[in-house]
């Protein structure tokens, strides 16, 4: 069996079992501050103002590079990538006027580990961008997403 299609079978059911039905509150709490909780109960604070909480499009961005993060990590473990370390640098252009909107997103992704091979990274980063990162088939489809990589030859720590 090829490395393709092994991780093919590998990936037969990921992310099949999502609910389509996602849930969430928004609480106004003072100001321009909110509290979103997600249908599980987990917590992140807005501020428009920006002193108590993240502003919604930063959320926005953090969330596009954790959907990717989460796809890439989890596509090049199942390549057998002996990942040290994984990192996304990212950065968003914004139109200047309302609605201001991502125009543009560029990604680093900074991954360290042993005996890596740009193939699998590279088919990695192509699985979430096409397929199976949530986030970013859900944005706009004008927006252009850049995705690059750096390598960085090291031996992965144990992890408990």
């Amino acid at each position: 069996m090829s490395d393709e299609e092994e991780l093919q079978q590998n990936l037969t059911g990921y992310k099949e079992k999502v609910n389509p039905l996602v849930k969430g509150t928004l609480q106004w709490e003072k100001d321009l501050i909110f509290v979103g909780r997600s249908g599980e109960g987990y917590e992140i604070e807005f501020d428009g103002n920006v002193q108590w909480g993240c502003k919604p499009t930063d959320a926005l961005l953090l969330s596009l590079a954790a959907c990717m993060g989460i796809d890439v990590v989890m596509f090049l473990q199942k390549m057998k990538v002996r990942l040290a370390d994984f990192t996304i640098k990212i950065t968003g252009e914004r139109n200047p006027t309302p609605p201001q909107y991502f125009k543009k997103i560029d990604m680093m992704l900074l991954i360290a580990g042993k005996d890596m091979d740009t193939r699998k990274i590279k088919r990695a980063i192509s699985l979430s961008h096409e397929k199976y990162c949530s986030v970013y088939n859900s944005l706009r489809k004008d927006m252009i997403v850049n995705v690059d990589y750096q390598l960085e030859e090291r031996e992965p720590e144990q992890k408990d």
